[in-house]
C-alpha cells in the first residue's frame, strides 16, 4: 500500500475509534461529542432524547402500511428515483453495495445491488417493507436524510444502533419544491467497507434530476393557480390573494398586497421566487387549509386573524384550488366567510405546532437547544449562520439563513430585515431613524447590537412594529 494511502487508512481507523468512544459515552448520557460531525451529533441527540431509541436495538421494525399515503408527486418521484437506482445498480454492486429507495416515512420500497451484500442486508432489515426512519432506528443515512436538507453520509459507528456499526451508508431525500416536505429518499449502503468515493455525487445528481421534474410541475401548478386567481378576481370585490400549499404568495391584488407586505399584481409562478407574506397567521391558516383539503377535497373554511393595519381581527375565507384532483394552493379573500369556521389561536395564528427549538453548536462540540425567545438575531456569514443568544454568539447547526427563516416562519416572532439578518421582533429595544429614511434596529442584548434594515424591508418592519 502506498504511503499516502496507508496514512489515510490509519487516520480513518483513529477517527472511527474516536467516534465509537463518543458513541459509548453519549448512549450512557454524557453530552460530550468531541470528534463527531455536527449533523451526526444532532441526530444522536434526536435519537436519544426525542425518539428514545434503544441503541442496542437489533431488529428493524416493519413499516406500518396503514400510515402510507402517496401523493401524485410522490409517485413521480418513486418512478424517477427507481430509474436512477436501476441505472447505478451495476456500479454499486461492483463496489459490493446495495442501493435502495424509501418513501417519506423511511419505508424501503425496493433494493438493488450485490447479491451477497443484499443477502446480509435482508437479514438485517435493509430490505423492502422495513422502516428506517430516525424515529424507528435512530441515526442512519435514510432516516437522517429525511430530517435534513442535503445528502447525508453515515459511517459505521456513527449509526445510533450498534447493530448497524458495520455498515457505511449515504442517503439523500427528495423534497416537495413548495412545502419542502420530504417525498422519498435514495440510499447506498456498503457492508464492512467505505462507500465509493463517487457515492455523494451519485446521490446528489439523482436528487437534482428528480427535483427538476418536480420544479417543472410546480411551475405548471403556479400558472394554473394564477389563472384561478384571475377568474376569481373578476367576480370578487374583496382583497384577494393566491397562495400555494405552504402559504407563499403567487399573486396578490393592490389591497391584499398592503395587508401582506408583498408586491402588488406581481405573479410569482416559479416556487423559487414566491413571496413570503409578512403575516404569520395567514401562513398558519393556509397550511391548516392544506391539511383539511387533502383529506376532504370539498372543504372550504373561514377564520379570523390579526393584521398590522387594525386592532380588530379580520375575517378571511379560504377556497382550495385543484388541478387534476391534486391540491395546488388556495384563494384567500379578506372579509369573506365560507365553509367551516376554524378557531383562532391566542397568538393570532391558528393551530400552532409544538414549541420550537433552535440548535446551536459550542466550540467544544456540544449542542445547545435554544428556545426561540433566547435568540436575539441571526447573521449570515457566507453559508454559515451565527446566532446572537442569551449565552453569547454561537454557530447555528444548519447552513443558510434562508433555511432558518423558513424553519421559523410559523413562529410569528422572526422577521428578515436584511439579506444578512433575521431578527427576533420581541428582542428589539429601539428603532433609530437616519437622515435619509434608513432604519437601524437596536437589540436588547447588553451590547445593544445595531442591525441595519434594507430599503426593501422598511415597510415590513414598520408594519411589524406598528410604527
Amino acid at each position: 500500500m502506498p504511503g499516502d494511502q496507508r496514512l489515510q487508512s490509519i487516520s480513518r481507523d483513529l477517527n472511527r475509534t474516536e467516534v465509537y468512544g463518543a458513541w459509548e459515552r453519549f448512549v450512557q448520557g454524557d453530552d460530550d461529542v468531541y470528534g463527531v460531525r455536527p449533523e451526526v451529533a444532532i441526530s444522536w441527540q434526536r435519537s436519544r432524547d426525542q425518539y428514545h431509541i434503544d441503541p442496542y436495538l437489533s431488529e428493524v421494525p416493519n413499516a406500518a402500511v396503514s400510515q402510507v399515503v402517496h401523493s401524485l408527486d410522490q409517485d413521480v418521484v418513486f418512478t424517477e428515483l427507481g430509474f436512477c437506482a436501476a441505472a447505478m445498480a451495476h456500479e454499486v454492486a461492483s463496489a459490493g453495495g446495495v442501493v435502495t429507495v424509501a418513501d417519506a416515512g423511511g419505508r424501503i420500497l425496493t433494493a438493488w445491488g450485490d447479491k451477497n451484500t443484499r443477502s446480509i442486508a435482508t437479514a438485517g432489515g435493509l430490505a423492502p417493507w422495513f422502516c428506517w426512519s430516525e424515529g424507528a432506528v435512530g441515526t442512519n443515512s435514510m432516516g437522517t436524510a429525511l430530517e435534513t436538507r442535503r445528502a447525508v453520509m453515515i459511517r459505521q459507528s456513527e449509526h445510533w444502533c450498534q447493530a448497524f456499526h458495520e455498515w457505511s451508508c449515504g442517503g439523500v431525500a427528495v423534497r416537495d419544491v413548495v412545502t419542502r416536505e420530504p417525498l422519498a429518499v435514495l440510499n447506498i449502503s456498503c457492508w464492512r467497507s467505505d462507500l465509493p468515493s463517487s457515492a455523494r455525487k451519485w446521490l446528489e445528481s439523482a436528487a437534482i434530476h428528480t427535483q427538476n421534474s418536480l420544479r417543472r410541475r410546480a411551475r405548471d401548478s403556479g400558472s394554473e393557480l394564477l389563472a384561478a386567481y384571475v377568474h376569481a378576481r373578476g367576480r370578487s370585490k374583496e382583497p384577494l390573494v393566491a397562495v400555494d400549499t405552504a402559504g407563499a404568495v403567487v399573486i396578490a391584488d393592490d389591497r391584499a398586497s398592503v395587508i401582506l407586505g408583498v408586491p402588488a399584481n406581481t405573479p410569482a409562478v416559479d416556487p423559487a421566487v414566491r413571496w413570503t407574506p409578512q403575516l404569520p397567521p395567514l401562513i398558519h391558516a393556509a397550511r391548516y387549509a392544506t391539511k383539511r383539503a387533502h383529506s376532504d377535497p370539498s372543504w372550504t373554511g373561514s377564520t379570523q386573524i390579526f393584521t398590522l393595519l387594525s386592532n380588530e381581527p379580520s375575517s378571511i375565507g379560504i377556497r382550495p384550488v385543484f388541478l387534476h384532483n391534486t391540491l395546488i394552493g388556495h384563494l384567500i379573500s379578506f372579509g369573506a366567510f365560507v365553509g367551516e369556521q376554524f378557531p383562532q389561536a391566542e397568538t393570532g395564528g391558528v393551530l400552532l405546532g409544538p414549541s420550537r427549538r433552535v440548535v446551536a453548536l459550542r466550540e467544544e462540540n456540544r449542542m445547545v437547544l435554544l428556545k426561540t425567545s433566547e435568540v436575539t438575531m441571526a447573521e449570515a456569514d457566507g453559508s454559515e449562520v451565527w446566532l446572537l443568544t442569551d449565552d453569547g454568539r454561537m454557530r447555528a447547526a444548519l447552513s443558510g439563513l434562508d433555511k432558518l427563516e423558513n424553519d421559523l416562519s410559523d413562529t410569528g416572532s422572526f422577521l428578515r430585515v436584511h439579506r444578512q439578518y433575521l431578527v427576533n421582533l420581541s428582542r428589539i429595544r429601539e428603532v433609530e431613524r437616519r437622515e435619509k429614511g434608513e432604519l437601524v434596529l437596536v437589540m436588547d442584548n447588553p451590547e445593544h447590537t445595531m442591525v441595519p434594515v434594507s430599503r426593501r424591508n422598511i415597510r415590513a418592519v414598520r408594519r411589524a412594529l406598528s410604527i
